[in-house]
């Protein structure tokens, strides 16, 4: 099977073969650091794949031009050695052992998704080797008892749960009982997803609201019309979808095909796969949650605001209109790794983890802090909606909310 390297150095991509990359170099290059990581270039989870390694390039870039790494009175360049793991969890695994055992790479970034993350982190445990990771939100993966896995983003439970809230909230303004409320769920296997439904189910059964609609999407995500079309005879109050980029996608079509029409549509990664872009039609009045959106009043000494962050992304990959947060947490999972190498003064992985795992800081993308489990305790989830003009607005609460969908909620 074809072996897919690739290295970045101070924001220059360039191809290598596996056999140029040896342990000698790996680890400190002259004057560089080297991270590893596993990463979905090709396969289902490409799109969000790509957006990761940007945010990561992106950062790498940032922090070169600003002066580096400073260890022990020495200046070092950082750089990140990529693998292809084509959306495949056991080949995920496979590159990552071979990362630290061949490659001779200690620090490690995540892969894309928390079915990948599952499958490497056991790996980099195995071998002591810290990894800070930016995509895999599974709350299952910070009850395992690692120590070396630590993740910058929200965990998954929480990301579809704030749509329930805000049903339940307009009920009570109305004076009307929040288990009314009749919801279709649709979502994929993959350990991310049955996260987020673990956490809409734990707030629907808070409010006594009714499950009508309960169905996996299909392996390939390609399509969900036979959800749909339950969706049309039942005619749910809320539809609640995830299903990664592809996913998202998929659904947003089919709903624009099928003519659906649900009072509150809320899904995952409404921005990774530009559906306000690509359906504007269907799309308007989508909920979406975001790890992480632009106007957030933080910011930090390296990437400035997250306004900040955001323009000098865009100018970097101008393809984008609207950045997916995938690329911020990338470029804070880098920007924690910089911290932590200048906190322990040191190269040994082991101090570093240590550094890790004491951060507190304040950065464009918001606040980290990690718990012992070495999930981030100090941020948020956020809930924004597609306008009629393709734009993202921030939820904050039900009063914010627009219906669009010309159907009464």
């Amino acid at each position: 099977m074809k072996m897919r390297a690739l290295m970045t150095v101070a924001g220059v991509c360039a191809l290598a073969t596996a056999s140029a990359i040896t342990p000698a170099v790996a680890k400190v290059d002259g004057d560089t650091i080297i991270l590893g990581s596993s990463i979905s270039l090709t396969g289902k989870y490409a799109t969000n794949g790509l957006h990761t390694q940007r945010g990561y390039d992106f950062a790498v870039k940032t922090i070169n031009d600003a002066g580096g790494v400073k260890v022990d009175g020495k200046s070092y360049k950082l750089a990140v050695t990529y693998y292809d793991d084509e959306s495949t969890p056991a080949r995920g695994a496979q590159l990552a052992e071979r990362l630290i055992q061949q490659d001779g790479v200690q620090y490690m970034l995540g892969p894309y998704s928390s079915g990948m993350t599952k499958a490497i982190a056991p790996v980099s445990e195995k071998f002591g080797v810290p990894m800070v990771e930016a995509e895999g939100a599974s709350r299952s993966l910070f009850t395992q008892g690692y120590k070396y896995l630590f993740a910058v983003l929200s965990t998954s439970e929480q990301y579809l749960a704030t749509a329930v809230d805000m049903a339940a909230e307009e009920r009570k303004k109305n004076f009307r009982d929040p288990s009314e409320v009749r919801v279709a769920m649709a979502f994929e296997g993959d350990p991310f997803s049955m996260d987020v439904r673990a956490g809409v189910v734990d707030k629907l059964n808070e409010y006594g609201m009714k499950i009508i609609i309960d169905d996996q999407l299909p392996a390939d995500l390609s399509d969900m019309s036979t959800t749909l079309t339950k969706v049309k005879a039942l005619k749910p109050d809320i539809l609640i979808i995830s299903g990664h980029s592809k996913g998202a996608a998929t659904a947003a079509r089919q709903i624009d095909e099928m003519k659906v029409n649900v009072p509150m549509i809320a899904m995952t990664h409404c921005e990774a796969a530009k559906v306000h872009e690509k359906f504007p039609k269907a799309a308007t009045g989508f909920l979406c949650p975001t790890q992480w959106v632009e106007t957030l009043s933080k910011s930090d000494s390296m990437f400035g605001s997250a306004g900040e962050w955001n323009t000098n992304f865009k100018k970097a990959y101008p393809s984008y209109t609207s950045v997916p947060y995938q690329s911020a947490q990338a470029s804070a999972a880098v920007y924690v790794w910089k911290e932590a190498f200048e906190a322990a003064n040191s190269l040994d992985k082991d101090a570093v983890r240590d550094a890790i795992a004491a951060v507190e800081m304040e950065t464009f993308y918001g606040d980290i802090k990690f718990s012992e489990n070495g999930n981030n305790i100090a941020k948020p989830m956020f809930m924004r909606q597609i306008g009629s003009d393709a734009s993202y607005s921030l939820v904050e609460s039900f009063k914010d909310m627009t219906f669009p969908r010309n159907v009464s909620y």
